[in-house]
């Protein structure tokens, strides 16, 4: 499930690129002295994703933007639309707006998908998988880059989704693959706030096809939950987040 936010500009602003943790930051303080209000400081996956403010690009005052937060919780995200009414005012760091519309969405997946990622997915390849790619590396983890195997994304990415989806269903689901083909956009760097010390994430741009997926439901119900969640590790900060083109 997905809220739209299109928000207004209140005042001229410039595009801040390293917004992440404000954002997160801002989302953390809509659920204070609610259910969720322990989610800050819960261990493991926190199960929330939000998009890029787009379009890209610098603000002039009044100028319109769409902001989308992702979660397969849906009582999460009716938790969010009660505080984001039309009319409030938003603060996300240095950048200010109003709200002029807050609507949930469900997003429904077709029979031959077609997904794009609107942020880069975050993919650590850990130090017990080195021999398998032949990584040299002595660090405990290497972030994925087209350096290396594009089987080691596809394997890491497929082992987070099943992760995270048999913690939030608290189930025991065995991992199968769950990706046909997928194009490699590109690769990026972003500098990231993560308690008070900026770091460097390495991230990827995808876009993944499926023929035929109503029959393998149990593919289906994964992705559905995958597409809400986020792609990938970090989604809290954003990244992960997909859209679906068709």
């Amino acid at each position: 499930m997905r809220l739209l936010l299109r928000l207004k500009a209140i005042k001229n602003a410039s595009y801040d690129m390293m917004y992440y943790h404000k954002a997160q930051g801002w989302i953390y303080d809509l659920l204070r002295d609610t259910p969720y209000s322990i989610l800050h400081d819960k261990g493991g996956y926190k199960f929330f994703c939000f998009s890029n403010i787009y379009p890209i690009g610098d603000f002039k005052e009044k100028d319109v933007r769409n902001f989308l937060i992702s979660s397969p919780d849906s009582v999460l995200i009716k938790t969010l639309k009660e505080k984001l009414e039309p009319g409030r005012t938003v603060n996300i760091g240095e950048l200010s707006f109003m709200i002029e519309e807050s609507r949930v969405l469900k997003v429904k997946l077709r029979n031959n998908l077609w997904l794009v990622t609107a942020t880069p997915i975050i993919v650590r390849i850990p130090k017990r998988s080195y021999p398998t790619y032949g990584i040299e590396s002595e660090k405990p983890y290497v972030f994925w880059q087209p350096k290396y195997p594009f089987e080691a994304f596809i394997k890491q990415l497929e082992e987070n989704i099943f992760k995270k989806y048999n913690e939030f269903y608290k189930s025991k689901v065995e991992e199968f693959p769950i990706f046909e083909q997928f194009i490699f956009k590109k690769s990026t760097v972003n500098h990231v706030v993560v308690n008070g010390r900026e770091q460097r994430f390495f991230g990827s741009i995808w876009e993944f096809n499926f023929n035929g997926l109503k029959y393998t439901l149990g593919r289906w119900k994964l992705l559905e939950f995958a597409v809400d969640c986020g792609f990938g590790e970090r989604n809290t900060f954003g990244f992960g987040f997909v859209n679906v083109i068709r």
